[in-house]
């Protein structure tokens, strides 16, 4: 056994379970006429209900001795101070940095930087929304595309989807695929001279987006001429020596820091799409939620602590009941993007087989992470979540006022979020069943034989997670939650979720299998299906 699961406080947890393990959520509520008011928190105008999970006052207890005794307090001190948490990389990981207030003495060694970036973001921002920058021809800059992949895209993406109704400045459009029909259509619909390219990547060597790049470079060149690159195109990046080289001016240059990962990077430069779109003061807006959520985390009581709480409540469900994966079901078609973001932030941050030290765990570490728009999803992969053998845990989250005047829309939203979280919770016995198809006259072996098709089990947990509203605010604190919570089930599985090896190792493989003279070396099964795709002339 590993050193977490041989300690005492997860033993305890693991009695706790045990004995929670033949009760029903059903019990629960029944036994609790409180449950549903004890159950929940808030904080920046979230408020959590997870009185739907299957837990108790002694499993939460259990639960945040866990907590206490993995030292997450601890951990959580060492990242807001800028230590390097990411061991294998010796780094910080000061992303909240990014998006605190100037005079915030937490961040004084990096603020100054920041900040400087920050400015250089809105007056750009600002000279091409008012049409003071404009393109080679003179005329307004009306698209705005970021080229990136990961981090560098998931993020903007995500987030002008989700605020889409206040966008007010240049459309903005996201390629990120080296699948080249994703940029080739996106072209095809796009005037050179009313166009603005960012290409967003860290070292700038990135293969899919310096590969998108080029090509979107060529089309330029092609329409405008060489000189005109420097006035349609910017980077983010750090590594000036390739943007000089690629043709973008060293001022169209927005710089970042090894201590911004790709999945964080949201809230710095990376966003500059964001605020092209969006404007400034919602870029602040979103800055400044997730700042609320920051401090939330720092000080409100574990018992209170909407990170503390869900992180935990994810480790319950994975390492303690058994849950097959998390499922996240945004009940708002403007956060259809939202799961792609959480995926990479999640899985890529916590999906490890080594611990910190390099010891391989005999434990789970992230689940699966998937899931899709509600109602969008009760049409597809709820059956399996209502009836299936495996049980998933399930986020629910739930604007409460809508941007749209369709009232009588948003409250079936509203229904329908709240009654699959309620058939979930609940289910429908074999009797509950057989007496509601007796009142409507079936009898005898029609009976019995559709009962059985007909039951859910139930007991299947979740957590509902309301926003007043989805506005900037509210978005920054839902999305820097999310990453707290990441950063509390890291800290419990004594794991780095700041680096992603992982990663690397197919990218590496990709540039074997593109030079001739090193495929000599890959296995028999990639050779004969290279040959088969590219046969020799």
């Amino acid at each position: 056994m590993n050193d977490l699961t041989r300690s005492g406080s997860w033993q305890q947890v693991a009695a706790q379970a045990a004995r929670m393990q033949p009760t029903h959520l059903r019990e629960l509520f029944a036994d609790d006429p409180g449950r549903a008011q004890r159950y929940t928190a808030q904080a920046c105008g979230l408020h959590l209900d997870y009185s739907k999970q299957r837990i108790d006052d002694a499993a939460r207890a259990a639960l945040l001795a866990l907590a206490d005794d993995r030292g997450l307090a601890q951990w959580r001190e060492r990242l807001f101070a800028g230590e390097a948490v990411n061991a294998t990389e010796h780094r910080a990981a000061l992303h909240m940095a990014l998006r605190a207030s100037p005079d915030d003495a937490r961040f004084a060694a990096v603020s100054g930087e920041v900040h400087a970036v920050r400015r250089a973001m809105r007056a750009f921002a600002q000279a091409v929304r008012d049409g003071e920058r404009t393109g080679a021809t003179g005329e307004r800059i009306t698209d705005v595309v970021n080229i990136g992949i990961g981090g560098s895209d998931f993020g903007p993406r995500m987030v002008c989807a989700a605020l889409a109704p206040q966008i007010d400045g240049p459309r903005p459009h996201f390629v990120a695929n080296v699948d080249g029909a994703e940029l080739h259509a996106l072209l095809a619909r796009l005037e050179p001279a009313r166009t603005l390219f960012i290409v967003t990547s860290k070292t700038f060597t990135t293969q899919e987006t310096l590969a998108n790049a080029r090509r979107a470079r060529a089309w330029l060149v092609d329409a405008l001429g060489e000189e005109a690159v420097a006035r349609h195109f910017v980077a983010v990046s750090t590594n000036a020596e390739e943007v000089g080289r690629f043709g973008i001016d060293s001022d169209a240059m927005f710089g970042f820091w090894d201590w911004v990962g790709g999945r964080y990077s949201l809230w710095s430069a990376v966003g500059l799409s964001i605020v092209l779109a969006l404007g400034p003061e919602r870029f602040d807006a979103l800055c400044a939620g997730a700042a609320a959520m920051d401090r939330h985390f720092v000080d409100a009581p574990a018992e209170h602590n909407l990170p503390v709480l869900m992180g935990l409540l994810g480790v319950w469900n994975v390492n303690f009941l058994g849950c097959a994966s998390h499922v996240v079901a945004p009940y708002a078609q403007r956060l259809s993007l939202f799961c792609g973001w959480l995926q990479q932030l999640e899985m890529e941050s916590n999906g490890k087989r080594v611990d910190r030290d390099g010891r391989t765990v005999d434990y789970a570490t992230t689940p699966a992470l998937w899931g899709s728009v509600g109602t969008n999803a009760q049409h597809a992969y709820f059956q399996m979540l209502h009836q299936g053998p495996a049980v998933h845990a399930i986020d629910f989250i739930l604007a409460q006022s809508a941007d749209h005047p369709f009232d009588e829309m948003q409250q079936m939203l509203v229904a329908n979020c709240l009654a699959q979280s309620a058939a979930l919770m609940a289910g429908k016995t074999a009797d509950e069943v057989r007496a509601e198809l007796e009142a409507a006259g079936l009898s005898g072996a029609a009976l019995k034989a559709a009962v059985p098709h007909r039951v859910f089990p139930g007991n299947r947990p979740s957590s509902t997670l309301l926003l007043p509203r989805l506005d900037a605010h509210h978005l920054g604190a839902l999305l820097a939650l999310y990453e707290h919570r990441t950063f509390v089930q890291a800290v419990i599985w004594g794991i780095n979720p700041f680096d992603q090896w992982g990663v690397e190792l197919g990218k590496q493989l990709a540039k074997r299998i593109l030079d001739p003279g090193q495929r000599a070396g890959l296995d028999a099964s990639t050779r004969a299906l290279w040959t088969r795709i590219n046969p020799p002339d």
